[in-house]
């Protein structure tokens, strides 16, 4: 889900600091043996954080980052075998995330032959394609997808009933 790209910069920070970490745990022994004078200095200590206290922590912050993912959309769910459609399920249950089942007519007949499935569906839509009229009200409340631009003088009848024609009632960009 989008949770893992949600993560990501966190990860990449995590695995920068915990390479630090270890290119320094790497040098240490070297340090000790080498470089230290054991006559006129103390001890080195241990040093710190260890790599298992930087790996816990960011473990700690990625746990409490929250999904992002709020709805899931699946159109033509109707070509969708049932091992699909339980995966669907699984994460619909898993969390608190909304789940859309579009497809063609038919399908929740199939869905209701399998109860844990079906048992939850909150409701079933069924869209009518669009007529002229319905095509007419949406061009002439000048909606339209970002990046199209649509002449602005009305809309000639024919023109209207010919795109409602080639759509076959279905009204996409």
């Amino acid at each position: 889900m989008l949770k893992g790209l949600a993560k990501r910069p966190l990860r990449l920070e995590k695995e920068e600091r915990l390479a630090f970490i270890q290119k320094r745990d790497e040098e240490h022994p070297e340090t000790i043996l080498y470089k230290h004078d054991w006559v006129r200095e103390p001890p080195l200590p241990e040093p710190r954080p260890t790599y298992g206290e930087v790996a816990r922590e960011y473990i700690e912050k990625e746990v409490q980052i929250p999904d992002p993912t709020s709805l899931i959309l699946v159109d033509e769910a109707d070509r969708l075998r049932m091992a699909s459609l339980e995966q669907a399920q699984a994460i619909f249950d898993e969390g608190k995330i909304g789940l859309i089942l579009i497809g063609m007519p038919g399908l929740e007949k199939r869905l209701a032959r399998y109860p844990h499935l079906y048992s939850r569906i909150g409701f079933v839509h069924e869209f009518r394609p669009w007529g002229t009229t319905e095509i007419r009200q949406l061009l002439e409340q000048r909606w339209m997808p970002a990046d199209v631009n649509l002449p602005a003088q009305p809309w000639a009848e024919d023109a209207v009933a010919a795109s409602s024609e080639l759509r076959a009632g279905t009204f996409a960009c």
